[in-house]
Parts: C-alpha cells; sequence; structure tokens
C-alpha cells in the first residue's frame, strides 16, 4: 500500500496530510485492518482530511452504510457546487469533525467517501450543501443549514414522542447495523382475493391504559395484541404512517389540549422508521423491534402493509421547515410553479416531483429497501393519483414511475394498493393506470354502500354493483381484485360513529368545525351522539352488524378500521388527524360492553374465508344459476327502479370439491320488514340460513323455506344446501 498522496489535484477541496490523527495513525490502524478490507479498499492510496483516512466510496449504495473498517458515505446532489460531511458526537449539535468531499471524490452528481476508523455507535451524521441561491428558479441552497441525508435509515432527535425541542436543523442520521435474525424468512403470499385487510394506528391502537399491554404505543405494544388481532380473523394489517415523521409539526394548544400531526401523514425520511414508536432505543439498530412485528405477524400468517406518503414531505411550502429535500436540489424533489412557489396537489404545502428521474430513482430505491430489509408485504401509497403527475402538475397517460412499480422484478409478489385521488382534484378510481397489478380504495364502494343503508333513494343498483365486485367500474372482463372495499378507515367516522352522528363534531381539532369531509353519508339513527335509549342503541348496532355482514359478502378485497369491530368512537370527529388523545386511542373498555358484536365481526370473517365463493368467481355458475344475479323481492330482478330498499345478490360456482356452491345476499335497507320470495334451488338442495343482523346473538343455522321475512334495517345471509 502506498502512502498519502504527496500532491493535491487543481480545484480539489485541500486535503489534510498528516502524520497522526488525534487518536491513533490511521495508516497503522489500516494496515491492521487489512485482513478484514476488501482488495478494492486496502489497495487504494489514502487521503487525510480533518485527522480521518479517507479514500473514494461506493458510488451506487447510497446513505450510509457501514463497510469493514469504516463506513462508505453517498450522497447526489444534481444543482450543489460542493458537499461537506459532518460528524457529531451522539446528540451533540455541534460537529466534532468536518470532512469535505474532495473534488475528485465526485462522479458525475454523486459524492462518495469512506472514512476509516469510524465507530458508528459513536457518531451521528449529516451534511452542508452549497450552491446557487436563486429562488426565482427554485434554487435554495443554503450551506448554513444542517442536512439530513435523504437515505438516512434512522433518525436522531425526535425518538421521544411530544418533545417539544425545535426539530429540522437538529435533524441527524445514524448509520444502521442490518444484523437481524429473520429466521425462516417466508411469507405469507395471500392471494389477493383472500384478504382481510385490517388498518390501525401503531400508537393508537395500544396507547390508551385500558389496552393492557407492557409496551404502550409502540411495536411492541402491537405485537402483544398479535394473538387479538389473529382471533379476530383478518389476515393482513395496514398500519399507518411509520415512516420518520414529525408529530410536532404544528403543534398547538386548543382549549387545554395538546394538538400535534398524530397521523404521520408528514415524512421526515423515507427510509427510516419512527423511532418513537420503539419501545426502547435501539442505537443503530432501529427498525428492529418493527422488524420482530413483521416476523410474528408472518408466522401467524399475517402479512403487513404500509401506508407510504411518497406525494409530499413534512418541509411545506416557502414557510417551513428546510431539512433535507430543499437543500439537496429544492427544483427537483418538488413540484414548482414558473417562479419558484410549491405546487400544493397534496394539500399539505408541497408536492413531491414524483415522475423526475431523480425522485422516481429515490422512490424505487426506498420501495426496495422496505421488501428487502423488512420483508414488507406491501404499500398503500397516500394521494396516489399525485405519483401519476408530470413535473407541470398534469395527469400523465403511463407514468414511469407506475409502470416501474408495477413490473419491478423486487416488487413482484408485493401488494400496490392506491388511494387513486389527490388533493388537486383528480379522482382516478377505476381509471388508475394500473397494468393489471395495482388495486385501488373503492371510494365509491364506500359511498354508494352508505347511502344504501340509511336508506336514500335511487341507491340500491349501485349497492349491488359494488357487492359483485363494481364490474360496471373494473370491467366484468378487466382488472382482476381492483376494488378495495370499504366503509370506514382511518379518514371519517368510525362505523359506531356512522351510525351515531349527522354531522361531524370536530371542535376540538381548533377550526370551528371547518375541517373534515361535510358529505358523510352517515344517519344518527334518531339522536345526535351518545344516548340512553335502548331502542337506538339497538339500531345502531344492527346498522354496524349490517354494514359489516355486507362488507364480507362483497367481492373485492375488504378492509375495515381498527376498533370497528367493538364499537370505537371517536365522538363524531371525522377529522382526528391531531388528536392524540382518547379521541384516537381505541377504548378496549368496549371489548367487553360490545363483546357480541366482536362475535359478529368475527363470525362473518370466517364465514367469508370458509367460502371462496364469496371472494372469487367459479366457473360460470351452478344448478343452472350465473356467476352473480340481482334480485328483489320477487327473484330474478337486474334493476331496481320500481323500489330500491332492498337488495339480493346471489353468488353461484362450482368447486370440485365441495360440488355446486350458491349464497344469497338478502338486505333489507327499509324500515319496515319485507317478505321475500327466494331463487328456487334444485330439488337436491335447500337454504340455511348463515347469519341474520337483527339479532344481537346469532341463532343455529337452521333450514328456510322458500319465502322468508327480512325485518327492518337487516341482512340475511343465505347458503344453498
Amino acid at each position: 500500500m502506498s502512502g498519502p498522496r504527496a500532491v493535491r489535484r487543481e480545484g480539489d477541496t485541500p486535503v489534510k496530510r498528516e502524520s497522526a490523527p488525534p487518536c491513533a495513525d490511521p495508516r497503522a490502524a489500516v494496515e491492521a485492518e487489512k485482513i478484514s478490507l476488501p482488495r478494492t479498499i486496502h489497495m487504494v492510496p489514502l487521503d487525510y482530511i480533518d485527522g480521518f483516512a479517507v479514500r473514494p466510496g461506493f458510488y451506487e449504495i447510497n446513505g450510509a452504510t457501514a463497510i469493514p473498517g469504516g463506513v462508505n458515505f453517498t450522497v447526489y446532489s444534481h444543482g450543489a457546487s460542493s458537499i461537506e460531511l459532518l460528524l457529531f458526537h451522539r446528540e451533540e449539535q455541534e460537529p466534532f469533525a468536518v470532512l469535505p468531499f474532495p473534488r475528485h471524490y465526485r462522479i458525475g452528481n454523486v459524492y462518495s467517501m469512506i472514512v476509516f476508523k469510524l465507530n458508528i455507535e459513536e457518531f451521528e451524521y449529516a451534511y452542508r450543501v452549497s450552491g446557487p441561491y436563486e429562488p426565482d428558479k427554485g434554487l435554495i441552497f443554503d450551506r448554513s443549514k444542517y442536512l439530513l441525508d435523504p437515505y438516512a435509515r434512522a433518525v436522531t432527535g425526535q425518538s421521544r414522542w411530544g418533545d417539544t425541542t425545535p426539530r429540522g436543523q437538529h435533524y441527524k442520521a445514524r448509520v444502521v447495523k442490518d444484523d437481524f435474525d429473520w429466521g425462516d424468512p417466508r411469507q405469507p403470499l395471500i392471494p389477493m382475493e383472500d384478504l382481510v385487510i385490517y388498518e390501525l394506528h401503531v400508537r393508537g391502537f395500544t396507547r390508551d391504559p385500558s389496552s393492557g399491554v407492557e409496551y404502550p404505543g409502540t411495536f411492541a405494544g402491537l405485537m402483544e395484541k398479535m394473538p387479538y388481532l389473529e382471533s379476530l380473523g383478518v389476515n393482513a394489517i395496514e398500519l399507518m404512517p411509520i415512516f420518520e415523521f414529525d408529530e410536532m409539526q404544528d403543534y398547538r394548544e386548543v382549549d387545554g389540549e395538546k394538538l400535534c400531526n398524530y397521523w404521520g401523514y408528514n415524512t421526515v425520511s423515507f427510509f427510516a422508521p419512527n423511532t418513537s414508536y420503539a419501545a426502547s432505543t435501539e442505537y443503530n439498530r432501529e427498525g428492529n423491534e418493527l422488524k420482530n412485528l413483521i416476523r410474528d405477524c408472518h408466522r401467524r400468517g399475517i402479512e403487513v402493509y404500509l401506508d407510504v406518503v411518497f406525494n409530499h414531505t413534512a418541509e411545506g411550502n416557502e414557510k417551513g421547515p428546510f431539512f433535507s429535500f430543499k437543500g439537496f436540489d429544492n427544483n427537483i424533489y418538488y413540484l414548482l410553479t414558473p417562479d419558484g412557489k410549491y405546487y400544493n396537489f397534496s394539500g399539505c404545502g408541497n408536492t413531491l416531483n414524483c415522475n423526475h428521474p431523480m425522485v422516481h430513482q429515490m422512490i424505487m430505491d426506498c420501495l426496495r429497501y422496505w421488501v428487502t430489509a423488512y420483508r414488507v408485504d406491501g404499500f398503500r401509497f397516500d394521494l396516489a393519483s399525485i405519483l401519476g403527475r408530470n413535473e407541470d402538475g398534469s395527469p400523465m397517460n403511463k407514468p414511469p414511475l407506475l409502470q416501474a412499480m408495477a413490473f419491478d422484478p423486487i416488487l413482484g409478489d408485493v401488494k400496490l394498493i392506491a388511494e387513486a385521488w389527490d388533493a388537486g382534484g383528480l379522482y382516478q378510481v377505476g381509471s388508475f393506470p394500473a397494468w393489471n397489478r395495482w388495486a385501488e380504495w373503492n371510494g365509491r364502494y364506500r359511498d354508494d354502500i352508505r347511502r344504501y343503508l340509511k336508506g336514500d333513494e335511487g341507491c340500491a343498483q349501485a349497492a349491488a354493483e359494488r357487492m359483485v365486485g363494481s364490474r360496471d367500474i373494473y370491467g366484468p372482463a378487466g382488472r382482476k381484485n381492483a376494488s378495495v372495499n370499504f366503509i370506514t378507515c382511518h379518514d371519517g367516522f368510525t362505523l359506531w360513529d356512522l351510525f351515531s352522528y349527522n354531522e361531524k363534531h370536530n371542535l376540538k381539532n381548533g377550526w370551528d368545525n371547518t375541517d373534515g369531509a361535510n358529505d358523510n353519508n352517515s344517519w344518527n339513527c334518531g339522536a345526535e351522539g351518545p344516548t340512553a335509549d335502548p331502542a337506538v342503541n339497538a339500531l345502531r348496532r344492527r346498522m354496524v352488524r349490517s354494514a359489516f355482514a355486507l362488507l364480507m359478502c362483497s367481492r373485492g378485497i375488504p378492509m375495515f378500521l381498527a376498533g370497528d369491530e367493538f364499537g370505537n368512537t371517536q365522538f363524531g370527529n371525522n377529522n382526528a388527524y391531531c388528536q392524540d388523545n382518547i379521541t384516537s386511542w381505541l377504548d378496549w373498555t368496549l371489548l367487553e360492553k360490545n363483546g357480541e358484536q366482536l362475535r359478529f365481526f368475527r363470525h362473518m370473517i370466517a364465514f367469508r374465508r370458509a367460502h371462496k365463493l364469496l371472494r372469487t368467481k367459479l366457473g360460470e355458475g351452478a344448478c343452472g344459476f350465473p356467476d352473480v344475479s340481482f334480485h328483489g323481492v320477487e327473484p330474478w330482478r337486474e334493476r331496481f327502479e320500481d323500489f330500491d330498499h332492498y337488495v339480493g345478490v346471489m353468488f353461484a360456482g362450482y368447486e370440485r370439491s365441495e360440488g355446486p356452491q350458491v349464497i344469497y345476499v338478502a338486505s333489507n335497507a327499509y324500515w319496515e320488514e319485507l317478505t321475500v320470495r327466494l331463487p328456487e334451488l334444485p330439488a337436491s338442495m335447500w337454504w340455511e340460513l348463515a347469519a341474520d343482523t337483527y339479532e344481537e346473538v346469532q341463532p343455529p343455522r337452521r333450514g328456510v323455506g322458500g319465502s322468508i321475512t327480512v325485518r327492518p334495517r337487516s341482512v340475511m345471509v343465505l347458503v344453498g344446501r
């Protein structure tokens, strides 16, 4: 090995040559490490900067990566004139070392440097970036700012939830050592049509003392509840944002309540898990607790999906903080107007420029990272229509990013679910660019089923179409398993509140009740909010059961909100994004109070999983019946013009091991009971009642005749035997 370079090239960052750095002779240290260093490292001459032995790094490995003998730092910027690496002692605010990237350590727009003899447990890092300042062109480089690595695997400065210490300039990154033992790494790989998705907020799921867990509000706390979820019967959990986010963004107090960005739709770092969701500090092994959770889910046959926010970041608009992307390439990472302002298709101040090649690459790298390093099974993309916008904000016909996700080999088995709209008015339910690979949150399912259940006129036909897989939206022979059916999600009323409130009650959010949706299609069953009236409460419980029965008996992929199974309430708040309190936390005392409702949810989930016919087409039909058919109070009705408060849907198919399969769903949204004549089965078969939502406790299965009485506001499910 040759000694340090004796001559600095013209234009290079000044490079010190020292006989020994403050701690030890780096040359001797590197010589000692020779046995474990790759030839490509120890055979290249070394430079010395600020007392550290350095050399050009691995340009295709973004971020900071521990290697034998040191750490590889790679970062890129299209518009920067120079970049400095800053090293900090743990939790210190001023760097103990500043290492400018020498000019000859840059290839193209990529800066890469190996720093030897760094112990990853003893430092944190950030960057300073120099470049032009021309705001009208979107160029706002500022060397005074400490910048968080866009590829940071762990973020410091906000590990304690609710810490009011100012952030932004305090964000730094840690190097993560990936030595997690996955054991048997097999994943469930559940077919799309067999999924039952359960959406939850990691903190809110166990934060309330009633959860009874040892580590409330954390990944570990959620893991303690996995036996419960397994017994419920769901086989996929969708976690609301768990990327590192700033819950203290827009922190304020309203009437003595501390309000924060509780939901987490304001990403700080796309590659780092939220450290405040860990039960303990995981220095340099951030993410292990989340990996433990995912591994446990897989062992139980449960998949894990992440709700990801690639439409905007926590940097906001020109008045927002400046901590990462703005400082590396503001005019590339964000969609900007001609005068350098921020387009706001996200409703959150800025919009990521997703189809720019650099941002495209970062997003793909991010998804691959979560799939390979964390074994994530799927992603739900928040405001996904933004991912299909061009650099001028216009919708693209074949967005390169969405196409890349659809065909990427690493993502080949991953579920891709789009929230197929954005805050800029683009609504693509049924028309999201899909390549038969993407599923969508079916907002029309939610709206049509809600309107039908509360008794609106003219909704029966739409409800019937939603139940058979929304063929009018996705086409009878078109996209398979495209519809994610839901009636409730985090955004809006809980299922109990849907039938307890006519209006939203968001005053506690501090916006004079102007925030949140106004078109909820809800019905309070005769009293606004909590009531002691037993008739109203019985009706509400019945409406909840009926809604869930329809959800479980609809073709498509069902999803429901955590806590709906035991009547959780948000007290009429339909936009609880800022409520880190009992408004959003699950109240587990309701588990015992509403035990019969929980048992009904389990019953219907088990019924769905036991009957493949509800999940997918089994041939062209059976017993002379087509695959799906619509029925009124008299059988065989394709349209519902004359009476649209009753919908009968029949599924029929043939399975070799089971023979002919027939299921009839009788749904009465009318306020009076109805006598319904059932389709006539072959002489060798009869109708058996499997569920009746009018009953609090489900009766034993029993045969029924050719006609049934469907009582008010209820659903009956029958199986041909």
